[in-house]
């Protein structure tokens, strides 16, 4: 599998207008583009980030044709900064916890699972660890809402992985296709 990812930006939708082509991380985009419309990912999974140096909403994007932001599930176009995910192959295993450090009900997870509270029979995730693999939480059921990318290491609490609140409604594991 190649391990070099390669993604493209363009300004206009349906991959219209100036483009810029990145094969690295990159924390300032706002000199190649002034807005992003549309992206290709043609190898790799990527997280974006809608301010530069990897701060604000995330979006996490695995091989394929994004044609307008709503399709990476954006709420605008700007895209500022992006990098590569690491640790998208292999086993993916991740466990979640009740409570801030490791504490309360634990449930492991090694597949997606579009409902969490099915599953845990909690709203709020307060800490996990991400024993193998990269994986997304969402903020809402069924991959809606904020999207945070947590890769292999421990988080003591849900600000460790940039969120605002501990609600989690959706797990996916990120693979390249």
């Amino acid at each position: 599998m190649d391990r070099m990812g390669k993604i493209v930006f363009y300004e206009d939708k349906n991959f219209q207008g100036r483009s810029f082509e990145c094969s690295m991380d990159c924390p300032e985009l706002s000199s190649h583009f002034s807005r992003c419309n549309a992206i290709q990912v043609e190898s790799g999974a990527w997280v974006l980030y809608e301010r530069p140096n990897f701060m604000g909403c995330q979006y996490i994007l695995t091989r394929g044709e994004y044609p307008d932001y709503q399709s990476w599930m954006g709420f605008n176009d700007s895209i500022r900064s992006c990098r590569m995910v690491r640790n998208h192959t292999g086993i993916f295993r991740i466990r979640l916890y009740e409570r801030p450090d490791f504490q309360g009900q634990i449930m492991e997870c090694s597949e997606d699972w579009p409902h969490v509270y099915d599953r845990f029979r909690h709203r709020e995730v307060q800490s996990c660890n991400v024993l193998g693999g990269a994986w997304v939480f969402f903020e809402h059921p069924n991959y809606r809402g904020r999207q945070y990318l947590l890769e292999r290491g421990e988080y003591r609490r849900f600000s460790d992985w940039n969120a605002m609140n501990p609600t989690v409604g959706s797990i996916r594991l990120v693979q390249e296709l």
